[in-house]
């Protein structure tokens, strides 16, 4: 389960499910998934879901990773810098820095933050650089970037990532709750646990005209957290 057949495998169905960008497709093929999971879920690395990395985390599923990173670099002949919030096990960041030049991700939580930098060693990715921090805040020191990813659903846009995005650049993150405008009259609890499952992928463009945001997929990814732990 844990050969590179079986990673072509996932590639081949993720052209099926209409991944398209070569980029990316070699990418997800080129990174070892199941090095970044627990031992005992090696096995389901491959399959076409999230998985527990621990700390109430998940690795996302592979589609969701590679149609994010496909939207990222939509038109771009030679992507630049990028930033992921959101470092979890480190599996997304090893993807991104073989399709982007330069790759910097944040983490919240110590331990992951610790995990990740461990699970890419072996990987030696020289343009990748991992950073214990709070990812609502971004990174100021290393912006503007050409991609921001956000592997967390946030209530609203960070405004600090917006900052950071570079002209021409794009921001791609789940935001959670009902669009503007959606009115809800159910009972409390279930308007709490519906607020918590509605998120939708939306992607954010600077362009000489300001920002344009697009609202792209369902998904559902654990919330965005604010500060360091």
């Amino acid at each position: 389960m844990t050969s590179q057949r079986t990673r072509e495998r996932m590639v081949e169905r993720l052209r099926e499910q209409g991944i398209r960008d070569e980029r990316v497709l070699g990418a997800m093929a080129a990174v070892p998934r199941h090095l970044f999971v627990e031992e005992a879920l090696a096995s389901r690395a491959y399959e076409d879901t999230a998985l527990p990395i621990g700390f109430g985390q998940t690795i996302s599923q592979p589609y969701v990773v590679a149609r994010m990173i496909e939207f990222l670099i939509a038109n771009e002949k030679s992507p630049g810098k990028a930033l992921e919030v959101g470092t979890g096990c480190g599996y997304q960041a090893a993807v991104l820095a073989r399709v982007f030049r330069e790759v910097y991700s944040i983490e919240r939580i110590k331990g992951l933050h610790e995990r990740a930098r461990s699970n890419l060693l072996g990987q030696r990715l020289t343009n990748l650089r991992l950073v214990h921090g709070d990812g609502h805040a971004g990174l100021e020191k290393a912006a503007p970037f050409q991609g921001i990813i956000v592997a967390a659903a946030a209530r609203a846009v960070p405004e600090a990532l917006e900052r950071q995005i570079a002209p021409g650049g794009k921001m791609i993150l789940p935001l959670r709750g009902s669009p503007a405008g959606a009115q809800r009259q159910n009972a409390q609890a279930q308007d709490a646990q519906r607020q918590q499952d509605a998120q939708r992928l939306v992607l954010i463009e600077r362009s000489g005209r300001g920002l344009i945001e697009s609202e792209l997929d369902l998904v559902r990814f654990v919330p965005l957290e604010a500060g360091k732990a």
